[in-house]
């Protein structure tokens, strides 16, 4: 399990840059569209390779080492080559960890190691009422005389993976976000068997798998005889499915020069974040990318995918020819106050008496990242509401018992100290650990929800207090750095959870499941950047601001395309049951949480917390009150999480606020990250 017995339990538009790195929308309502605009406003100009000047490695490495390492967890990274940084919470993890290799998914295909081999299919699409399943279908099986693999390169969309035989290096496999072509290349001449023989008198050779056909290409010395395919020194093939509707011939062109690395990169303008993902093979010549349906809404101009189709759980993949895959999203404020400038008298005064009761109310703050994390993005939300309505003593005693507890958490040498509310860096693993774990956050599950939190509340707090960004910039800086790196350093990974060319991330650390890895609580995936931008402001960092910018637009996009708003007439959909898909896998979605089978918590999984800048959700009203009525069943709000549900109603319009308004003194249940004050405040905020 990647994420949890789940937390939810009782218990800038003038910003202008481009950043390149290595390696759908529509207008909401909401608290976002309310505030004032909190973007940063400076001008920027384009920066370098480099991305973001304070995670380099220069200024991270003395950071690193004031803090102290310590041994981690042995998560038997097996499949690794040395000298590469374990790549946790990848879409190819599973490749990389555990004595098993499990299959991962690529897309359009699907990709596994079977004992001297490789294997790959189109995963055959299928929904029932609960599961859209795409899983590994490994109908092309070919053996390569390997008895270990290792991966000896990565980047953010694409894997090498070397096999030998009796030390011997016998080839190359690569694999790609994105890409139809696996393509091995040979070191010495080696003979490729097939569980299915090939075809025709020249590249390409083809084969039929069921109702799909798999085009084979090479270099010039190969051979195909049936099922043995020779491949010369040096030389390569590359294997690919025909698309829906496709032109083989282009598409056998595209497939002559092999791929050989990957790289994304992005440019913020105004309310626009345009997103290139790179495809470099051998010659430079373009190759075939497919785009998901959310790169499909905002392709640049140009962009040419008219070579046919395929299924995937996300929905139909469109492939198109070129070195990049280039699209845009919208971009949406980081916000970090509700705005009520608009409240009544009697609203503020209502809200002053909640603000102290909910004060009266608080408990000591839990000692694990998780739970504690979140417990300081609740004080810190309810000391800017203490300050907007005037509840001056209880801002006094929340900044006293935000500001102890985070300095704490932000004291470098914690560890060395006690024996919780510290962070030590895990040199093993190559990233940040709380000391007291939560989630399997040690395997480095969930990192970005947990890191999310802290940077969130200690940018509100430093924001209203610029003293304390020196105290607490060392560890800050180093949990960006452990989500947000926009590098390889060595130190940590590329952005360890975010993946590109899904535009969400990956949720479990070491992904041991045969069906890739998950996230589950994509509306938290939102709230890590959210978080990261109202930190960077606050430390008068604009570049961490625009990669908290870039992620945060893609990754609320995605959760609409994949978790909340997807587009129910997509063939895909047909025979599942349910408008949401609370668990988002790389060869399945499932309507389920790891925590509860109540339908109320497989929707408030995708809204915890429902921050200010939470207006996302309800880009489509109709969508929202289609996602409630199966949640609300016939509870009501009176229910666990209903808290949430209520919040989320709010988004429809004026009326469906008015009617929430009134329905808050009557909650049974309030989310450890709300407070009944904040609820009630949300709710004056929205405007319509």
């Amino acid at each position: 399990m990647t994420r949890r017995a789940h937390a939810m339990r009782l218990v800038a538009p003038a910003l202008a840059l481009a950043v390149t790195l290595s390696a759908c929308t529509g207008s909401g309502t909401g608290p976002e569209r309310a505030t004032s605009a909190t973007t940063p406003t400076s001008a920027t100009s384009a920066t370098s390779a480099a991305g973001v000047a304070s995670l380099a490695e220069q200024k991270i490495g003395p950071l690193v080492r004031s803090l102290g390492s310590r041994a981690g967890a042995d998560l038997k990274p097996v499949r690794l080559a040395s000298g590469l940084t374990p790549p946790t919470n990848r879409w190819f993890s599973g490749l990389v960890y555990g004595a098993t290799a499990q299959p991962v998914f690529p897309l359009p295909l699907s990709f596994g190691l079977t004992g001297g081999g490789f294997a790959v299919g189109l995963p055959e699409v299928d929904a029932t009422d609960k599961t859209i399943m795409g899983g590994y279908r490994p109908v092309i099986q070919i053996g390569a005389g390997a008895d270990s693999w290792k991966i000896t390169r990565y980047d953010e969309m694409s894997v090498t993976l070397t096999g030998s035989a009796g030390g011997t290096e016998i080839g190359t496999v690569t694999i790609a976000r994105g890409s139809p072509f696996v393509t091995f290349r040979a070191s010495g001449r080696r003979t490729l068997t097939t569980n299915l023989p090939f075809t025709g008198s020249g590249s390409p050779w083809s084969l039929q798998a069921g109702e799909d056909r798999y085009d084979l290409t090479g270099s010039r010395g190969v051979s195909v005889s049936g099922g043995a395919v020779t491949v010369p020194d040096g030389g390569h093939v590359t294997l690919y499915p025909e698309p829906e509707g496709g032109d083989a011939a282009a598409l056998a062109r595209l497939a002559a020069s092999p791929l050989r690395s990957t790289a994304s990169s992005y440019r913020l303008s105004g309310s626009t974040a345009t997103t290139r993902l790179a495809y470099s093979t051998d010659d430079g010549s373009p190759t075939a990318i497919a785009a998901l349906p959310h790169q499909q809404a905002g392709l640049a101009t140009g962009q040419h995918c008219d070579l046919g189709s395929y299924r995937s759980v996300l929905g139909t993949m469109k492939l198109c020819r070129g070195t990049a895959l280039s699209w845009d999203t919208k971009t949406r404020p980081a916000t970090a106050q509700l705005d009520l400038s608009g409240l009544a008298d009697d609203q503020r005064a209502a809200l002053r008496t909640q603000v102290d009761a909910d004060v009266r109310a608080l408990k000591p703050y839990p000692a694990d990242t998780y739970f504690g994390g979140k417990a300081l993005y609740r004080d810190a939300q309810l000391y800017t509401l203490a300050k907007q309505v005037g509840a001056s003593s209880s801002a006094t005693t929340l900044k006293s018992r935000i500001v102890e507890q985070l300095t704490k958490w932000a004291d470098p040498s914690g560890c060395g100290s006690r024996t919780s509310l510290c962070f030590y860096y895990d040199r093993s693993n190559k990233g940040m650990v709380g000391l007291t774990h939560s989630f399997g956050s040690e395997q480095f599950n969930d990192h970005h929800f947990h890191y999310g939190y802290f940077l969130y509340a200690a940018g509100v707090m430093a924001a209203d207090d610029p003293s304390l960004v020196k105290r607490w910039k060392p560890v800050m800086t180093l949990l960006a750095a452990d989500i947000a790196s926009p590098t390889d350093t060595g130190t940590f990974p590329q952005r360890r959870t975010f993946d590109p060319y899904s535009s969400h991330s990956w949720a479990s650390g070491v992904s041991p499941f045969g069906d890739g890895n998950n996230q589950e609580s994509a509306s938290e995936a939102v709230n890590a950047w959210v978080g990261l931008g109202v930190w960077a402001r606050a430390a008068g960092d604009p570049q961490l601001a625009a990669e908290g910018t870039w992620m945060q637009a893609l990754e609320s996009d995605s959760q609409l395309a994949y978790w909340t708003n997807f587009d129910t007439d997509d063939p895909v959909y047909k025979g599942f049951g349910h408008s949401i898909t609370p668990l988002v896998w790389g060869g399945k979605r499932d309507y389920a949480t790891w925590f509860s089978p109540e339908p109320a918590a497989a929707l408030a999984i995708l809204l915890i917390p429902m921050n200010p800048a939470s207006g996302y959700l309800g880009t489509d009203p109709k969508r929202v009150a289609t996602n409630l009525k199966e949640a609300m069943g016939t509870r009501g709000y009176r229910q666990t999480y209903g808290d949430l549900l209520l919040l989320y109603s709010a988004l429809q319009g004026s009326s469906q606020r008015d009617a929430a308004v009134k329905q808050v003194a009557s909650l049974t249940s309030i989310d450890d990250s709300l407070t009944r004050s904040y609820i009630l405040a949300y709710l004056y905020a929205l405007k319509f």
